[in-house]
């Protein structure tokens, strides 16, 4: 199967798009639209992957309207792109094939919420901070964040995790069951409510990741926590990045059920006191967050003290009040705009891998040494409890040779991790940018891959040209 070759396989070409604009203009009215402006933004891309709009823009309101969409593109071979904030940043919502991009920002909805089982049921269109500020007077929240006010039902499509999964996991595992629409436009309910079950294949964690090329999810089940009893949130400043990857490691072996460890370098952390006006030393930071009774936050906070200083940590700079604690958050979520200001006019590239914790250290510390002879500006950021980190070269578009530093440099950095037996992307997903590492890291399973996809879209109508090479 060769998605180049879609709209020929439908045997309606062009007539097909045709009639599919046609019908979806005269049934959807205001809630269709062509406009250039309005398909590049739904071709957004926060990397140097080119805008490649969809033909039109649909924005559905439910799940039997994307049943609807989905239905009429898959009985003319028309590519359907779903996209909900579009904060992902590896081209998941390019259209390089054109076809229509599915908008489920309206589906918005928060279906149930069962405080007594510490669940909720939400459409895919909501967001987390909307999720959260719905919850917080019931005494809940969700802990997936990943900086951006991503869209639940994206967070599930591309495995999202954040600043919260050193304790709290991943979004594989905070979706209990979902809703999707298939790429025949039938609607599937993956699970029920039950934590756990042993009945038949794990749809659930079958489509959490498939970045739209299965399914279409418009509704999402997630667990929920309680808020904590005390919050406790603070930074340390470390000699060498490598020493606050030692003091990391060391927290995570010891047991310590640190919340959040975050990892800033040195130039990350020039860059975020000129963007938020703070005046931290231009030293590599962790930022970190405990949650629990009063007690053990006391109790982490003083075990976690002891390790930063065997490794040269200095004394930590604490916030508890929740304004204080948002500021600071903030200011690490801010991270990639604050990044940019290092270079007016350099174009910020994204990148990020993940090892296992033992070999972290290691990794950043030879990505450090790459970045420095290479010459490159490309401050690190990492969610390094569980091994993830992040590097966000600064480029000039205009500059071929610039260019194509940058990329050996990314491949690289890829190939590194992969040595090291990691993954070439620990949470922002494959998308288009990270296609050529799923050979080398997945070998034979990338041929299991496309058996899956061409068994469940044999089309290829479900968000073609992402995650699978050469399809």
């Amino acid at each position: 199967m060769v998605v180049s070759t879609l709209r020929e396989r439908s045997g309606l070409g062009s007539d097909g798009l045709a009639a599919v604009l046609g019908q979806l203009e005269a049934r959807f009215g205001q809630r269709f639209s062509r406009g250039l402006e309005i398909r590049r933004q739904h071709a957004n891309t926060t990397t140097w992957l080119p805008n490649e709009p969809a033909d039109a823009v649909v924005y559905a309101a439910s799940t039997d309207e994307v049943a609807e969409i989905v239905s009429l593109c898959a009985r003319y071979g028309v590519p359907v792109i779903p996209f909900g904030t579009g904060t992902s940043l590896e081209g998941h919502v390019n259209a390089p094939f054109g076809g229509i991009s599915l908008d489920l920002s309206q589906m918005n909805r928060i279906v149930a919420v069962h405080p007594e089982d510490l669940d909720c049921t939400v459409e895919a269109g909501v967001t987390r901070k909307q999720l959260n500020e719905y919850i917080r007077d019931q005494g809940l929240f969700f802990p997936i964040d990943p900086g951006a006010d991503a869209s639940l039902g994206g967070m599930a499509a591309t495995r999202a995790s954040g600043t919260n999964a050193v304790r709290y996991g991943t979004m594989r595992d905070n979706v209990i069951n979902l809703t999707a629409v298939m790429a025949d436009g039938t609607i599937l309910k993956t699970a029920s409510r039950a934590k756990k079950s042993s009945a038949g294949y794990d749809l659930t964690r079958l489509l959490i990741g498939s970045e739209g090329t299965l399914g279409v999810i418009t509704e999402v089940t997630l667990r929920l926590q309680g808020i904590p009893e005390a919050i406790a949130a603070g930074i340390c400043a470390f000699p060498t990045v490598e020493d606050a990857c030692n003091a990391t490691i060391l927290t995570i072996q010891s047991g310590i059920p640190v919340a959040r460890i975050e990892l800033m370098d040195a130039l990350m952390i020039r860059a975020t006191n000129q963007f938020a006006n703070l005046d931290m030393p231009e030293t590599p930071h962790l930022f970190l967050e405990f949650h629990g009774s009063t007690a053990s936050v006391a109790e982490q906070s003083e075990a976690f003290g002891a390790i930063a200083r065997d490794f040269g940590g200095g004394d930590f700079t604490w916030a508890t009040r929740p304004e204080d604690r948002s500021r600071l958050w903030q200011a690490r979520h801010d991270s990639y705009f604050a990044a940019k200001g290092l270079r007016v006019g350099g174009a910020s590239i994204a990148t990020d891998v993940c090892v296992p914790i033992s070999r972290l250290a290691e990794c950043v510390a030879e990505t450090v040494a790459d970045i420095a002879e290479s010459g490159l500006i490309a401050p690190i950021v990492g969610h390094v409890g569980d091994g993830n980190f992040h590097v966000q070269p600064l480029v000039d578009l205009n500059d071929a040779e610039e260019i194509e530093r940058v990329e050996h440099f990314i491949g690289r950095l890829t190939e590194r991790a992969i040595a090291m037996e990691g993954t070439c992307t620990g949470e922002h997903g494959v998308g288009q940018g990270k296609r050529k590492y799923l050979e080398k890291e997945h070998g034979a399973g990338v041929g299991i891959m496309r058996t899956i996809k061409a068994a469940l879209d044999p089309l290829g109508i479900m968000n073609p040209g992402k995650i699978l090479p050469d399809l």
